[in-house]
Parts: C-alpha cells; sequence; structure tokens
C-alpha cells in the first residue's frame, strides 16, 4: 500500500509515515464528525485505528455521515465503517466496539496501548470520563464540542476549552471540567451563534428533537481533528 500514500510521504517524509503506520489511535464516536476523521486517518496512513459506537446506520445520517447511505440503513455504524476504511486500506488494522459508553460502563476500553485518543461523541459525562482516563494515561487527546444548527465550517476553530466561547457545550464542559481538576483540553468548536431549528411538529411526534445538521460543518471539523492528529504524530519527524 505504500504507493498509495506517497502524495502525502511528500509532505511528511518518510519517517513520519513510518510513524503513523505503526500509530494506534482510539475514536469515540463515527457520527458526522467521528465518520470524517475515521476516513482521513486512514487515508493518511494511520495503520492501527479502534472505532467505538453504539448506533447503527439511520436515513436522517445520510445528510452528513460518510457511511450512510440507502443500502446502509439499519446495519451497526462501526460494521460498515470498518469496511469501507478496509477499502481504502486493506492493510489497517481496524477493532470495533459497538459500546454506548459511559463512566459507568466504559467496557475497558481506554487503556495506554493507544497513541492518541478522539473524542466525537454528544454525551457530556461520556465526554468528561474519557477525558480524565486520557490525561490520567498521559494519552493525547483532542474533543468536538457542537457542530449541530451550524452553518459556516470557516467559524470552526482549534482552541484549548477554557479559551472557547459562544459554544453551549463549551460552556458546560469548562465549568464540569474545572469542578474535577482539568487544566487544558485541547478543542474543536465554532464560534458561530447556534441557529434555532425549525421543527416540523406533526413529524417530530413529541420525540425529543435533534439539532439540525449540514453536510459540510460535522466533517470541516472532522477533517480538522485529522489534521490535527496527523501533524501532532509527524511532529519533528518531517
Amino acid at each position: 500500500m505504500c504507493e498509495a500514500f506517497k502524495r502525502t510521504e511528500r509532505l511528511l517524509g518518510s519517517a513520519a509515515m513510518e510513524k503513523l503506520k505503526n500509530s494506534d489511535i482510539l475514536l469515540f464516536g463515527v457520527g458526522g464528525v467521528g465518520s470524517f476523521v475515521a476516513e482521513a486517518l486512514v487515508r493518511s496512513g494511520v495503520g492501527n485505528l479502534t472505532i467505538v459506537d453504539n448506533d447503527d446506520v439511520c436515513v436522517t445520517n445520510i445528510n452528513r455521515q460518510l457511511h450512510a447511505t440507502v443500502h446502509t440503513v439499519g446495519r451497526p455504524k462501526t460494521e460498515v465503517m470498518r469496511e469501507r476504511l478496509l477499502t481504502i486500506n486493506p492493510e489497517c488494522n481496524i477493532r470495533t466496539f459497538e459500546h454506548f459508553y459511559l463512566p459507568d460502563d466504559d467496557g475497558g476500553i481506554i487503556t495506554d496501548k493507544y497513541d492518541y485518543i478522539i473524542d466525537a461523541i454528544d454525551t457530556v459525562s461520556a465526554k468528561i470520563d474519557i477525558i480524565i482516563k486520557a490525561q490520567a494515561l498521559d494519552i493525547p487527546i483532542i474533543s468536538c464540542m457542537g457542530t449541530g444548527n451550524k452553518l459556516h465550517p470557516e467559524q470552526l476553530e482549534l482552541s484549548d476549552i477554557f479559551e472557547t466561547s459562544v459554544c453551549p457545550l463549551c460552556r458546560v464542559m469548562r465549568t464540569e471540567l474545572k469542578k474535577r481538576g482539568v487544566k487544558k483540553l485541547r478543542v474543536v468548536y465554532s464560534k458561530e451563534q447556534p441557529i434555532i431549528p425549525k421543527y416540523d411538529e406533526e413529524q417530530d411526534n413529541g420525540r425529543k428533537k435533534a439539532p439540525g445538521s449540514t453536510a459540510f460543518v460535522p466533517s470541516a471539523a472532522g477533517l480538522i481533528i485529522a489534521s490535527e492528529v496527523v501533524n501532532n504524530l509527524a511532529q519533528d519527524l518531517r
């Protein structure tokens, strides 16, 4: 597969590509953000990737998730994503956990074997637990904040959580992390004011209302995360 990554190698160099091939990355969530993270990492030559997600592909995922098509609706996201990634690099070692991560049901997934952890999930309590465990093991981690109800990918930024503004999820995370003594966290977030979505009351039928989403904001966040991970792993080897 070395020829597949020649264009990347021209920028990063052979030593960095070898480092990426031997790196082991843990990704929580393969939705609108995480599916683009996973694919960009594999297309960059990452050789070992573990993906964790409990959801099946839903028809409402088609507008923004790489693995969501009319042919994959109803199948587990981890399974479909693994199949897709192996068509890109059959030599990549891809492990999957069909698991809904919670602090009291973490599945023993986080260990010191990983070189990087990526949080692309929505549940605040789970995000906090993943962050605390990663930092306790001294594993670099990057976390995605809210990408729903946004229309402008150009307003996404990389920052420390304690230097963020505007994003409602960032506000909650800053408060909760400060309570737990967390002093820093690399995040991707948007400075765009959230848009109030339009709901069809008859269609939603009393269910919890999901945020609006697009094909371009979650995907852009995922690609920014992948670039941060690849550049950090390749740092000083270029």
